[in-house]
């Protein structure tokens, strides 16, 4: 089932994100980790797409083991990097042979060793090409992402807006934000959003501070920021790893009450492949 079709509930929409273990074991453990939270009922999960493609293999097998093993709605993730045309048009003939309803559609980060984008000859420069290649082939609902704090790589908030403008008019069904910890930043951008004319559903994403410098790391890879008043909850505390697990679940319940009672569709929850925080929160959201 496609996703923007889920999005139409009256009810919040829960989902979670996935990425491609490494090796065999991992394996074992994830699917353990989606056994656990099939329990949630998640109106879909999705899975990463590693730089330059590197588990591309690994993102379609799993999409459809997580679909049609575990029936789970799922989505992949497909990016632009180091990728021809013909070899997304493979990717997606093989997501669409399993049955895959739904692609998230990405630019992706640079290369590995490389500090800036690089478009692949005969590729794509942005995502909002790889939306409308995509719209213009297949039929696959199309998710794309949002910066609530803007782009790492694009200082200016209303190019970035514009931008963003310019990739869902490609062909966008809805949109997943980047994690953030402040709401503020959630509703801002909506405003903006929509005063721009973007009226598609707006998921917000969370990860919960499970570890400080963890979340520290993120928030620095992905332009997005840890508040004063956040951090101040964990003076004193930094060193007990159950306090600080306790205060960043606690922290992300609060953020999904007021987000879901100020209208957001659902939580999209970024798993880092773990099941235990996500149950935790949503024993107190679906309780």
């Amino acid at each position: 089932m496609k996703i923007s079709e889920k999005l139409k509930s009256s009810s919040p929409v829960f989902s979670f994100e996935f990425f491609p273990p490494k090796d065999e074991a991992g394996f074992q453990s994830l699917f353990e980790t989606i056994g656990r939270l099939k329990s949630a009922n998640p109106a879909f999960v999705s899975v990463t797409y590693g730089a330059g493609g590197s588990t591309r293999s690994k993102t379609v097998d799993l999409v459809g083991k997580i679909k049609n093993d575990i029936a789970i709605e799922s989505m992949a993730h497909l990016t632009c990097v180091g990728h021809q045309k013909n070899e997304i048009v493979s990717v997606l003939d093989s997501l669409q042979t399993l049955g895959i309803e739904n692609v998230l559609a990405l630019r992706g980060d640079p290369s590995k060793g490389e500090e800036k984008f690089v478009k692949t000859e005969g590729g794509f420069s942005y995502a909002s090409e790889l939306v409308s290649f995509i719209k213009s082939k297949f039929s696959f609902c199309i998710g794309a992402a949002c910066y609530p704090e803007g782009h790492i790589e694009c200082p200016d908030l209303q190019i970035d807006m514009d931008n963003l403008k310019r990739k869902v008019d490609a062909g966008v069904d809805f949109l997943i934000t980047q994690l953030f910890f402040d709401n503020r930043h959630y509703f801002d951008f909506i405003d903006k959003a929509r005063q721009e004319g973007i009226n598609i559903p707006i998921v917000p994403g969370i990860m919960p501070v499970l570890n400080l410098k963890q979340s520290q790391r993120f928030t620095k890879m992905c332009g997005a920021s840890l508040s004063d008043s956040l951090l101040a909850k964990f003076d004193g505390v930094q060193e007990d790893p159950e306090k600080v697990r306790e205060i960043g679940i606690n922290h992300a319940i609060d953020q999904c009450r007021d987000l879901l009672r100020s209208g957001a569709p659902g939580i999209h929850f970024y798993t880092l492949n773990r099941s235990k925080a996500t149950l935790a929160i949503l024993e107190h959201l679906q309780g």
